[in-house]
């Protein structure tokens, strides 16, 4: 991945403008779609299958009156005067009949109508006239509240006091003030304090906003296709700033430090982009697993959410590897640090990151032990933690719904705003209103249940309902036990009447929403917890690193639900925090925190260990390495976590009720794990551990596929390059081995490009299996192996795409049914871009063919060759040195930089045999594309590797041209196979690299 991501890079640098100016294009296409497509945002929270959403979806098409947005409008007499009072009355009676006339309202109730109960409070100055709208709560507009609102102000003025409440409203939707852009404000000072340089301060803030405007008007165009709540894009801001800043800080870091050490500013930002890239790359995939794994719960709306936040986090990536690499590009030197790289180094390993580290690992148990119970106690308000939804309660105080809902609590109690509306299928019934009214009794009398305002059947006296009452307010425990009483009422009423009961309503909903997501917590744990040991134990190749790392993460997610709880519902620091009032969190906070933790929580563990790895590995003192690799990163996790903390932490004071414990709960998560778990907790226990801390059973590494998440491969690449070696093959001690044992063992070779490697021995030696391997299509299980200067198997999909192989027996063998030209067709196809063949590069193609027909002709007048080939011949009607320049010819189809030519003894006769090396020498002086040589060559000829037997035949043709030998001898451990007696490895007769060059990758292991 290393290796990919720092070609991506050079590629990024080397076309800047393209890289800005298609950014740009993007943001102005994906911004005017965004603008057309969107259809706005919701604030309806449903769960299909839930009792409370079967029901409404009943009323919806059986009660229509019911299950449409209903409005309340709350008006309360004058002092000294009552809503009976008949002044008050009648204007109370006027405003009741102007609702009935305003658009897209389908019925009002008057307070003093005979068929409603329990809208006048019991001192009878308040009363609530219900207004019932024709279109759903989620489908409301505010230009169909805007009359609404409008009369109740009107009303007011003229001596009542009126307030529009009711499903009309829905919780009041995130809003971007500038206290969000304080934390914004705070990042920018810290990134000029880590860089000490305004520019270098400046573009991380830059690509990150461009990340974030990339994702949002992804977001909102998606809302063409389906709903998405307000918090989905707010929840997409936050994340999508915080890692998009922490992102291009890693990588401008690591770019800053490659400068210092000497490496060229577009370099730099290369190495950078492979590097530090990789470990974003890690971390943005994690982050976005954990946010779309959010689906676990079976939630629709919580999954979308749990998209946008991927999104935003597939934003930050991909500007971190693109549109960074270019902008640093354009910089240059201009970012690099003022220091030297020895004063940065000496620097960083005196100043505070390495008293730190002395500090937690001096007595790295007594560390263990304060962090395990100081976390612990900050989980301990965690236990009181309260969830519910939003209402028109978590609403600002000034709102008109806000006042609505505190009035109805003020005159007919608490429970008045939490409504169990009873559905009842009386279809089957003979007598409606007597089955109705006896339901309603059965309701009114259990416990917990106020009073009874609406029991009714519907015109078709096939549903009915009873609205009942609660004693408490909806978020109170005790509501929740009196639903489950009235749920139970249903086999009562299913035997007693032969009626199905089912409750709906906001309060239900609630209810059910909130166990849905209760519910659905433990396995969403054990997927997050499961997924950090398996992705750690991919990346730091252990077991005990990963269980820390997740033991990590517990503490943290507890202490920051602790936090929340604290906050929101035992009320500390409500002033500070500008949290007005305490009360449930918002249901799916947990989930959502959880999610969005463990992908931060990942990132610093690797960020941190990596390097502690990295040190392990090439020093080899487990102990040291700690203190070190602390030391390596400190510095910049603590940037990214203070930034990560103070973008959370700024949509806390202003932001909206349903945000305000999600981004508590966030930046209190984010301190406890970057510098409590992070950098004090995990030093300490690997400090503890020693050499144990990256143990890993033999077997277990030998299965697991390596996640190059450090670089390793691009700095064995970077290595090689430095070294100025400029071979186009370079192997020591390359060795092969399979079940039988080893195929070949120890060869070397070194050999410039433009030569002919020359590959012989005797059958059994191994000769296919070399070819194969330096073709990329099979791996070396030990030794170092350059191929065209790309270093194997680290870039094998680089020397399959430059190295071609001309036909091989048993691996990629022509059809002989196919005429020349359809190989050749098939061969231009599958090189190509567009799925067609122009007629210029068949001809083209043909040309080449007969141009090595002629020159085998030429130099052995003897050799069974014709000088040109009809294009329509069959290739089984070729002789065989025919059908040999045929497989050369196609392999050269593509600009290769090798060509690998396998067995040229097994053509007949010794003239055939000499063309053919002929043919071959002639291959040398072809030239190779410059564009294609990426190593720093002039133009040179092509190299070719060829195989046989008996190397002296092709010394003779070849003199004057530089000729390497490799000779391979069988392993005495491999015996002849009984088979074809030739003892090299059997391959696949069915593989055909040209259609399908992955296909023949013999090994099920790359390393």
């Amino acid at each position: 991945m290393s290796s990919a991501l720092y070609s991506l890079g050079q590629w990024s640098v080397r076309r800047r403008r393209l890289v800005v100016i298609l950014w740009l294009a993007l943001l102005v296409v994906l911004g005017a779609s965004a603008k057309v497509m969107q259809q706005g945002l919701t604030d309806v929270f449903t769960i299909p299958g839930t009792q409370s959403q079967q029901a409404a979806d009943s009323l919806s098409a059986r009660f229509p009156q019911f299950a449409g947005a209903s409005g309340q409008v709350v008006v309360t007499a004058p002092a000294g005067t009552t809503v009976t009072d008949p002044a008050v009355k009648a204007q109370i009676e006027d405003l009741t009949a102007r609702y009935a006339a305003l658009p897209h309202v389908r019925t009002t109730a008057s307070p003093f109508s005979e068929h409603v109960k329990g809208a006048i409070s019991a001192d009878s100055t308040t009363a609530i006239i219900a207004v019932h709208l024709d279109v759903d709560a989620a489908k409301v507009t505010p230009d169909m509240r805007t009359p609404l609102i409008a009369e109740a102000a009107r009303s007011t003025s003229s001596g009542l006091t009126a307030y529009m409440g009711g499903s009309v409203f829905m919780p009041s939707p995130p809003e971007v003030t500038i206290a969000e852009g304080l934390g914004v404000i705070v990042a920018l000072v810290v990134l000029l304090l880590t860089f000490g340089s305004a520019l270098a301060a400046g573009i991380p803030l830059l690509t990150s906003l461009v990340g974030v405007a990339a994702s949002m008007t992804v977001i909102f165009a998606a809302t063409r296709f389906t709903e998405i709540t307000s918090t989905a894009p707010f929840l997409g801001l936050m994340i999508g700033l915080a890692v998009g800043i922490d992102y291009a800080l890693f990588v401008l870091s690591r770019h800053r430090d490659l400068i210092a050490e000497g490496t060229s500013p577009q370099e730099a930002a290369a190495q950078a982009t492979g590097t530090a890239g990789s470990a974003v790359v890690f971390a943005g995939t994690t982050v976005g697993i954990a946010l779309v794994a959010l689906g676990v719960a079976g939630i629709p709306f919580l999954s979308v959410m749990g998209v946008a936040g991927a999104v935003a986090v597939v934003g930050a990536v991909a500007v971190s590897l693109t549109l960074l690499p270019a902008i640093l590009g354009y910089a240059g030197a201009r970012v690099a640090p003022k220091a030297t790289a020895e004063a940065h180094h000496a620097t960083r390993h005196t100043g505070w990151s390495a008293a730190w580290v002395r500090a937690v690992t001096r007595i790295p148990a007594l560390t263990v032990v304060l962090v395990l119970l100081g976390l612990g106690a900050m989980a301990v308000p965690a236990k009181d933690l309260h969830l519910s939804l939003p209402d028109n309660g978590t609403s600002s105080p000034t709102s008109t719904q806000r006042l609505a809902f505190d009035t109805i609590a003020r005159a007919f109690g608490p429970g008045a705003n939490a409504p169990l509306v009873v559905t009842l299928d009386i279809v089957s019934t003979t007598d409606p209103l007597g089955v109705v009214a006896e339901v309603a009794q059965l309701v009114r009398e259990t416990p917990g249940i106020a009073s009874i305002t609406v029991a009714t059947p519907n015109q078709g006296a096939d549903t009915g309902v009873v609205v009942a009452v609660p004693t408490t307010r909806s978020e109170d425990p005790e509501t929740k036990e009196t639903l489950a009483r009235v749920r139970a009422l249903a086999p009562v009423v299913q035997e007693r009447f032969g009626v199905d009961l089912a409750v709906t309503g906001h309060t239900a909903a609630q209810v059910d929403i909130a166990d849905r997501l209760g519910t659905a917590l433990l396995p969403f744990g054990i997927l997050v917890v499961g997924l950090s040991l398996i992705l750690l134990t991919l990346v730091f190749r252990s077991i005990l690193v990963p269980v820390t790392a997740a033991l990590g993460y517990l503490l943290s997610l507890g202490a920051a639900f602790g936090a929340v709880a604290a906050v929101f519902q035992w009320g500390w620091l409500t002033g500070p925090l500008h949290v007005e009032e305490t009360g449930p969190i918002i249901a799916f906070m947990p989930i959502l925190l959880m999610g969005v933790l463990f992908g931060l929580a990942m990132d610093y563990q690797v960020f941190l260990v990596s390097t502690m790895r990295s040190r392990y590995v090439h020093e080899g003192d487990a102990r040291r390495s700690v203190a070190r690799g602390f030391v390596d990163s400190a510095r910049v996790v603590t940037a990214a976590a203070v930034i990560m903390i103070a973008v959370f932490a700024a949509f806390v004071p202003e932001g909206a009720g349903t945000i305000k414990p999600i981004a508590l709960g966030l930046a209190v998560g984010v301190f406890v794990d970057a510098f409590v778990v992070r950098m004090t907790l995990i030093p300490a226990l690997m400090h503890l551990l020693g050499p144990a801390a990256w143990w890993l059973p033999r077997w277990l590494d030998r299965r697991l596929p390596v996640l190059d998440v450090e670089g390793e491969s691009l700095h064995r690449r970077l290595d090689a390059r430095r070294e100025g070696t400029a071979l186009a093959v370079h192997a020591e001690g390359a060795t092969l081995r399979d079940a039988a044992g080893p195929v070949f063992e120890g060869v070397s070779v070194a050999a410039a490009p433009g030569s002919v490697v020359l590959v012989h021995g005797a059958p059994g030696a191994g000769k296919t299996s070399f070819l194969l391997v330096l073709a990329g299509r099979m791996v070396t299980s030990d030794g170092t192996l350059q191929v065209a200067g790309r270093i194997l198997p680290d870039e094998i999909g680089e020397v399959r795409r430059h190295v071609s192989l001309a036909e091989v027996t048993g691996v990629n063998d022509l059809d002989p049914l196919l005429t020349v030209d359809d190989h050749v067709g098939e061969r231009l196809a599958a090189t190509s871009w567009h799925p067609w063949v122009g007629g210029a590069a068949r001809t083209r193609a043909h040309a080449m063919l007969t141009d090595l027909l002629s020159y085998a002709v030429s130099m052995e007048p003897a050799a069974h060759c014709a000088t040109s080939l009809d294009a329509d011949r069959a290739v089984r009607s070729l002789q065989p040195l025919e059908r040999w320049i045929v497989g050369v010819t196609l392999a050269l189809i593509g600009d290769p930089e090798m060509v690998v030519i396998d067995d040229v003894d097994g053509l007949r006769g010794e003239a055939d045999r000499r063309a053919a090396w002929a043919v071959i020498g002639r291959l040398t002086q072809r030239p190779v594309t410059a564009a294609r040589v990426r190593h720093g060559c002039a133009e040179h000829g092509l190299t070719v590797v060829a195989s046989c037997r008996d190397p002296h035949s092709a010394h003779e043709v070849l003199g004057g041209i530089p000729v390497v030998d490799v000779p391979l001898q069988r392993p005495d451990a491999r015996a002849l196979t009984p088979e074809d007696g030739s003892g090299e490895v059997s391959q696949p007769p069915d593989v055909d690299p040209l259609a399908d060059p992955m296909s023949n990758l013999f090994t099920s292991k790359v390393r």
